[in-house]
Order: structure tokens, then sequence, then C-alpha cells
């Protein structure tokens, strides 16, 4: 059965809100809110994230590697909706580009 990506969004905006204490976050976090321009996450931030994603998912979500993949301009365009298809493909055992989560074919 495919990861329902709807619950995995309730999840990684329930990690995001308490990391950022809700400080610098107006209104809802969606499939395409970016971590940099809306979120302004910092590093510390993403630390923590990839703590609790590994808190939730264990080895089965590898965020750092994920990261990883990702080109410094991709890096700083990254949506929350990316993340959300990665984690949903790890979940589903289905690998994913990171560079090509949540682009338009």
């Amino acid at each position: 059965m495919p990861a329902d990506q709807n619950a995995i969004l309730a999840e990684v905006a329930e990690m995001l809100y308490a990391i950022r204490d809700h400080s610098g976050v107006d209104g809802e976090i969606t499939m395409s809110t970016t971590f940099q321009d809306d979120l302004e996450m910092e590093s510390i931030d993403v630390v923590s994230l990839a703590g609790r994603l590994q808190a939730r998912f264990g080895d089965t979500v590898n965020f750092a590697q994920f990261i990883a993949g990702l080109d410094l301009e991709s890096a700083r365009r990254l949506r929350v909706g990316q993340l959300v298809e990665h984690i949903a493909a790890s979940l589903d055992g289905t690998e994913t580009d990171p560079g090509m989560v949540g682009t338009p074919a």
C-alpha cells in the first residue's frame, strides 16, 4: 500500500512547527512551502529536522543522503513537498532522484 503523503505532510509540518517554534512560519505548511524562503530554516534547524526524521522513520528515510544528492541551488529551493515525496518513496521502497522529486515532467 502506497504511503499516505497527506499523513506524512502532517507529521513533517508538526516537526517543522516544533523546530521553528512557529517563528518565521506564516500560516499553514503545505507541499509548496520552501525551507529557506518560507520557513527561514538555518543549518541547526535542518540538523534538528534530520534527527526528528531519524527518530520517527529510522534508517528507512535517509535525510542526509537526500540532501547530499542536491546541488546548492536545488537545496536552496527545496520544498516541503519534495521531502514528503522522498519520505513516501522511501517508505514504499522505491528510489528517488532528489533533483527530480516534485519537479514537473
